[in-house]
């Protein structure tokens, strides 16, 4: 079929597109490392897979031979009643293979107010919301619509196809994407249906999360002499840190990819805490008080380079006010170093796919690397070249998450167009 045809079979099928997403968002998947609820819905879309004619694998990640002892494997996840989602669509030989990867579990649903509910899959106008709507649910459903098009269309594809729904990516676990390599599900390239915003990104950033504990025992809130706590220890932080962000800004070597960012490797604070905000606790001067560091890092950076730097900058700190901190800060690394990752610019897979976004859409995507850090390091590290490719929306980890619709059926037609083109269909070739 050519893609006039592909273009007007995914326009005619807009609304079963649209079901298949409003099906995954009234099913939460919400990662709460280290367990997670996605089963249900991995198992909504095994039924999916099954009633396609594929016969769907369901299988935990621990369960796969290797996997604990892969360099990238991170301990301390709890994998029960939380497996992985594939199913092969067997090409008829002579054709390069895809795999379609996608993670199913969404971070939760929070405790800030939505204006709609997290788990309605509201409609309104162009926009689905919804929690894991966005990111990256939209992502899923267009993975699983092009098989099920490839299928209802009679479309033969030379090369296998392959789906795969991956839990444990939030909260940087990524042993399900890994899960996956390793059990064997490869391919000669790999889409991500990471939320691009219709851009093809074949490179994403790194991130590192450090939590500091800061202390400084007193003696309360009536103290002869007062008492700062660690408040004295958190402003002076707070004022060192900008001096941090533009250490790194000035020494992260430069990626022409995140050309277009104003500040490619920021630094971020996600979290400070000292004591619930209730009449559950006493009034108080703080003695602990806990802080959430982000930064991001450009490819190529490694990660002893990385602690290295913010060891040296934090002993600084310290050095510079030994009275305050007597008490040195602990620093604790919560999930897994995230390296940043990027497809050469001369890789066929990125020309290719362009040239199918140009034939489905009459448009050029623009070529950029994602903003944030995600499991596609993990792809290169078998020898597949992947890359990002999804629709367009908001408030992404944040309430009343959102797609745009018109957006996800672009992205379905560009990727339908995409598979048939790379893989090859046999009906054409003879």
């Amino acid at each position: 079929m050519d893609a006039l045809q592909l273009s007007a079979y995914v326009a005619s099928r807009r609304d079963h597109l649209v079901s298949l997403l409003v099906d995954l968002v009234r099913t939460p998947s919400e990662n709460r490392a280290p367990r997670g609820a996605e089963l249900a819905c991995q198992q909504l879309l095994a039924g999916r897979l099954a009633r396609a004619g594929c016969t769907p694998h369901l299988y935990e990640p621990d369960s796969v031979p290797g996997l604990p002892t892969h360099p990238l494997y991170w301990p301390g996840r709890d994998y029960r009643h939380r497996p992985n989602l594939a199913a092969t669509l067997p090409g008829t030989g002579g054709g390069r293979s895809l795999l379609l990867s996608g993670h199913i579990d969404t971070v939760p649903a929070g405790s800030l107010a939505w204006s709609r509910p997290p788990f309605a899959a509201t409609v309104e106008g162009n926009r689905l919301y919804g929690r894991g709507a966005f990111d990256m649910k939209a992502g899923v459903a267009a993975n699983l619509f092009v098989l099920e098009a490839i299928q209802e269309l009679g479309i033969r594809l030379r090369g296998d196809l392959i789906f795969e729904s991956v839990v444990d990516e939030e909260f940087g676990g990524v042993n399900g994407t890994l899960a996956g390599r390793v059990a064997g599900y490869r391919a000669d390239a790999a889409i991500v249906g990471e939320p691009s915003g219709l851009r093809l990104c074949p490179a994403h950033r790194g991130g590192r999360t450090v939590h500091l504990t800061f202390t400084a025992p007193n003696d309360g809130i009536l103290a002869p002499a007062g008492a700062s706590g660690v408040i004295e220890q958190l402003r002076v932080f707070l004022n060192e840190l900008p001096a941090f962000a533009a250490l790194r800004r000035r020494t992260a070597p430069p990626h022409p990819l995140f050309a277009h960012l104003a500040d490619p490797v920021p630094v971020t604070v996600g979290r400070i805490h000292t004591a619930a905000w209730s009449t559950d606790e006493p009034p108080n001067v703080p003695p602990v008080c806990r802080l959430e560091l982000f930064w991001q890092t450009m490819p190529g950076e490694t990660v002893a380079a990385i602690d290295e730097q913010f060891a040296a900058w934090l002993t600084g700190v310290l050095t510079r006010h030994p009275d305050l901190f007597a008490v040195p800060p602990a620093v604790h690394h919560p999930i897994r170093w995230l390296p940043g990752s990027a497809l050469p610019p001369d890789a066929p897979l990125l020309g290719e796919f362009a040239a199918a976004v140009r034939a489905a859409t009459g448009q050029t995507p623009a070529v950029q690397g994602i903003e944030g850090p995600c499991d596609l390091f993990v792809f290169p590290a078998f020898g597949i070249p992947a890359l990002l490719w999804g629709p367009s929306g908001g408030n992404a980890h944040m309430p009343d998450e959102y797609v745009e619709i018109d957006s996800l059926l672009a992205a379905t037609t560009a990727l339908l167009q995409f598979v048939c083109s790379w893989c090859g269909q046999a009906d054409e070739l003879g």
